[in-house]
């Protein structure tokens, strides 16, 4: 038995190592496909899901385009608006079809498919009325939060020290401290509107991060339910 070592560079710079079996000069045996499940996608409208839609493929066989366009699931009213497809679920639809290949996967263990809502345009009044909400709301939370640590009494107290003189509004201390709240607000969210001051991440968005694979995880959990028949294609 005689190794053949390739090596095969796809466009998304990822390098596969196929090895080819041949007995005796003979055909040969069988050919290695590599599939990357993505990890979500989503999709406009419900129907046929193909292979090509959910994962990256590489392989040294012919038939590759074929495999892309191998439709896995159908996507209808029962899955709502959420549908896992795991590895087990793409195995079972390609040995049907090219039993003379050998399947390897890499990566995720299966891809959550959501259906993309239509955005629709927000109302100027229902964003109006949030923000306006938000505001008080934020006011109210800092203001509470001044008169718990007594924020007044400290300022005068310093303003004593350094000055040697009582002030009920020392000015001086009080404009830069609010100045430097709402700077400071902006620096640790980092974000002025849709314009971010760096690429780390602010704690919003980790947190949002976190959330979503708690999400995805739970969905993953109670969504990849028995495969059901009716979905075959």
């Amino acid at each position: 038995m005689v190794f053949f070592f390739s090596t095969h560079k796809t466009s998304h710079t990822v390098t596969n190592y196929l090895i080819l079996n041949w007995i005796k000069g003979d055909q040969i045996v069988k050919k290695v496909v590599y599939i990357r499940l993505m990890k979500n996608i989503k999709v406009p409208h419900r129907g046929s899901i193909k292979l090509k839609d959910i994962a990256l493929l590489s392989s040294l066989t012919n038939q590759l385009e074929d495999l892309k366009d191998t439709p896995i699931y159908t996507m209808t009213k029962q899955d709502q608006q959420i549908a896992v497809i795991d590895r087990f679920l793409i195995i079972d639809q390609l040995i049907q079809r090219y039993d003379d290949l050998e399947y390897q996967f890499i990566g995720p263990q299966e891809t959550i498919v959501r259906l993309d809502k239509i955005k629709q345009k927000p109302s100027v009044w229902i964003v109006s009325f949030v923000w306006f909400l938000l505001f008080i709301g934020t006011a109210m939370t800092i203001m509470n939060f001044h008169y718990d640590v007594s924020m007044q009494e400290v300022q005068q107290k310093l303003h004593y020290l350094f000055t040697g003189e009582e002030n009920e509004f020392p000015l001086w201390i009080q404009i830069p401290y609010s100045i430097g709240l709402g700077l400071g607000m902006l620096l640790f969210f980092n974000r002025w509107f849709k314009k971010k001051f760096n690429e780390e991440p602010s704690p919003l968005e980790v947190e949002l991060f976190n959330y979503q694979q708690d999400l995805d995880q739970y969905v993953s959990y109670y969504e990849n339910e028995v495969y059901d028949k009716d979905h075959s294609d």
